[in-house]
């Protein structure tokens, strides 16, 4: 499948990475991640390499010690 050129939505964005729309949108949400643009009526609009740059760039969750 070829890549998008444009912006997407929550749930294409969504759909091309394999998370749940909602993982993303609470993503945002909580500042991990910055969507493209923001519309006045909240919905984000995100650009895929972008996206995935901030991906992986995001911090990986240790285990809980066992002490």
């Amino acid at each position: 499948m070829p890549e998008p050129a444009e912006l997407l939505t929550t749930a294409q964005a969504a759909r091309w990475l394999g998370v749940s729309r909602r993982t993303l949108a609470r993503y945002a949400e909580l500042g991990w991640l910055v969507p493209a643009v923001t519309l006045p009526s909240g919905h984000h609009r995100w650009e895929l390499e972008e996206l995935r740059r901030q991906i992986r760039e995001l911090p990986r969750q240790r285990p809980a010690d066992d002490e």
